[in-house]
């Protein structure tokens, strides 16, 4: 069948691999929506942006606005949390047409009692749907487009404005194209901006040697609630294997008393649904999520889908794993990494529709009976992406504030194909980040790319798994920079402690792990340490609480400065109401100088003007009258947070 059309429309923006993924977006978030529109002759044409959430039945409407070269724009705002569906409409408007043939004609002195006549098949098809104000005036330029008595006033309206306000207003859609429906997912506002602390709850004890408790945890909630971070997460809290028990420092024979790694989840006290009986109850861990809760804080749990050789799901579905001719299962391995005390899940069982469900069981029960809204989940790259896009989509369905955390440190591709797959948040490249050229680099790839609609970076300095070689022996101003640099540069932060702020950074030689890893023992440690370094982590959360440019990723443009050991960006919120300039150094061991160019452009500002600097963590403030203005750092305090008052 043929379809009269005449409009195009092309290039829409935001939409993903053709509108094959929803982009992200929080409540209250704007999207900016632009296409290529344009028509065949010199015809008027308009254009509208049609979005509605997934409840509503109506669709709401936005008029876009024509920039250069038949590029058009506009905005609308999400204000609820689910799929909202926008589409680009766009069409031939005759009535402008028609308004601006006459207003052509009525310049050159020529006489348009035809073209008035014409334009009242224009205004009647309005009169039904205009307010009553807006009716008496149509019907009086009805009245005088056919009265010819009234000639000089009905060319006087022709051309009016208010004429042409109530023709955009109301358009006639004649032969109107429209492109297909793309969605949009909307989540709280914790999936763009949270500030996570990892720590193991079985180090928790105050106790040398003794294994911790959750209520042990509830202890620590208090300093961790003090720093100003939103997210505890838990590595695994499950029953951990005893067969192939790895010992401690990652040996491959555990002795007696060695606690295993908590991602060798399963042994003869349950699998991914019971808790290590050493942490304590159901009970107890309800508790510990509840009085957290009341701390401002949210308890996120590790989904790690893996089993230990003992986890019951091994006798009770021997389907869901590969078994070879000799009546093993091969390990799971990450060359060069080997874990032999996992048996991998085998995805491709015939059985998978029964092992899809059991995994979702395991969401839907730490969720609706247990008060778990956050999941990090451990090496999602090494299972089926299909099964994420619907393992999320069914979660979100019934419980929309859920989030999830990838943490694939693997390809790029990878991570981005996980993104679109459904996952929330996502670990990056950020750890191994270190000079400006490639800070710069990533930063832009992560915000000016097609990668700010769907994927959404969680900055982390450290792991369990990963402890970067330029904190290996490093000094505090070290460990200040990079703690300043993720929590400036992305609006979602972790830090893996108290191994970071009391910097406990012992490597096993030539590798990016630790050396005596508490993912393989009980670890203790004094709580009660208080340094430089967790008095400006608190103070740079609490920064980070205040400030709406810090609460985002994107908005942010990298600002020239004469020092390649600093580096400097401003960074701004929707509403450009809070505007920041950060400046850190690079350099951990020598004061730094340099000039820094403020985007004047993009602060509104000209040649005539002073700008005032605050900087938020000393309070000092500075009053600049130029582009380019002198910045001077020391290890001592690598950084400056400038508050923008303009």
């Amino acid at each position: 069948m043929i379809n009269q059309k005449r409009v195009v429309i092309d290039a829409v923006k935001p939409q993903i691999n053709g509108g094959e993924f929803f982009i992200k977006r929080i409540v209250n978030e704007i999207i900016n929506v632009e296409a290529h529109v344009l028509v065949d002759g010199h015809d008027i044409i308009a254009a509208s942006v049609l979005y509605k959430h997934e409840a509503e039945r109506k669709w709401s409407e936005v008029q876009m606005h024509h920039n250069v070269n038949d590029e058009w724009h506009t905005s609308f705002t999400v204000t609820k949390q689910g799929f909202y569906t926008y589409k680009v409409q766009g069409w031939v408007d005759h009535a402008l047409n028609w308004q601006h043939g006459i207003e052509r004609k009525i310049d050159d002195n020529q006489h348009v009692k035809s073209e008035l006549l014409e334009g009242i098949t224009y205004i009647e098809p309005i009169l039904k749907r205009a307010s009553k104000a807006e009716a008496q005036y149509l019907n009086y330029c009805l009245d005088c487009f056919k009265d010819e008595s009234k000639y000089e006033k009905a060319v006087v309206e022709a051309i009016s404005s208010d004429l042409h306000k109530i023709f955009v207003k109301y358009p006639e859609k004649d032969l109107a194209n429209e492109t297909q429906e793309l969605k949009v997912y909307v989540d709280r506002k914790k999936a763009l901006f949270s500030t996570w602390y990892e720590f193991f709850p079985r180090s928790s004890s105050k106790v040398e040697g003794q294994h911790g408790t959750f209520k042990d945890c509830e202890r620590l909630l208090p300093r961790i609630a003090e720093m100003g971070f939103d997210t505890l997460y838990f590595p695994p809290i499950h029953p951990i294997g005893e067969v192939n028990r790895k010992g401690k420092n990652n040996t491959t024979e555990a002795k007696e008393g060695d606690s295993g790694s908590a991602w060798g989840i399963g042994s003869k006290h349950g699998g991914h649904k019971d808790i290590h009986p050493q942490l304590g109850s159901a009970k107890d861990f309800k508790k510990l999520v509840k009085k957290a809760k009341d701390l401002g804080i949210e308890v996120a749990m590790d989904y790690a889908l893996q089993a230990a050789p003992d986890h019951p799901w091994v006798k009770s579905n021997p389907e869901w794993f590969k078994w070879r001719p000799d009546g093993t299962v091969q390990y799971a391995e990450n060359p060069p990494k080997k874990y032999q005390d996992i048996l991998p899940i085998y995805w491709e069982s015939k059985d998978y529709k029964n092992l899809w469900k059991e995994c979702l069981d395991i969401l839907l029960y730490w969720i609706e009976d247990l008060g778990i809204n956050v999941f990090r989940v451990d090496n999602p790259h090494t299972k089926p992406y299909y099964f994420w896009n619907w393992a999320i989509s069914e979660v979100k369905k019934k419980h929309p504030d859920v989030i999830f955390l990838a943490e694939a440190f693997t390809k790029p591709k990878v991570m981005q194909q996980l993104a679109k797959q459904g996952y929330t948040q996502s670990y990056t490249y950020f750890t191994w980040r270190n000079t400006k050229a490639e800070l710069i680099e990533y930063m832009t790839e992560l915000t000016q790319t097609d990668q700010r609609e769907y994927m959404r970076p969680n900055f982390w300095p450290n792991t369990p798994d990963i402890n970067p070689y330029h904190l290996q022996g490093a000094n505090e101003s070290k460990y200040i920079q990079r703690y300043v640099l993720a929590a400036t540069l992305s609006s979602n932060i972790g830090i893996y402690g108290p191994v970071f702020e009391q910097m406990i950074d012992d490597a096993i030689p030539g590798k990016e792990e630790y050396y005596m890893s508490e993912k393989f023992e009980v670890k203790h440690y004094d709580w009660s340490v208080q340094n430089k370094l967790t008095s400006l982590i608190s103070k740079v959360n609490a920064i980070r609480n205040k400030h709406e440019a810090l609460q985002q990723t994107n908005n942010i443009k990298f600002c020239n400065i004469e020092n390649d050991n600093l580096i400097a960006f401003y960074k701004w919120n929707d509403a450009k109401t809070d505007e920041l300039l950060i400046v850190i150094s690079l350099e951990h061991y020598y004061m730094q100088q340099g000039s820094v160019q403020l985007p004047l452009e993009d602060l509104g500002v000209h040649q005539c003007y002073q700008i005032t600097v605050s900087d938020l963590v000393t309070g000092s403030s500075y009053n600049w009258h130029s582009e380019w203005n002198f910045v001077e750092l020391h290890p001592t305090l690598p950084f400056h947070i400038f508050k923008i008052i303009k």
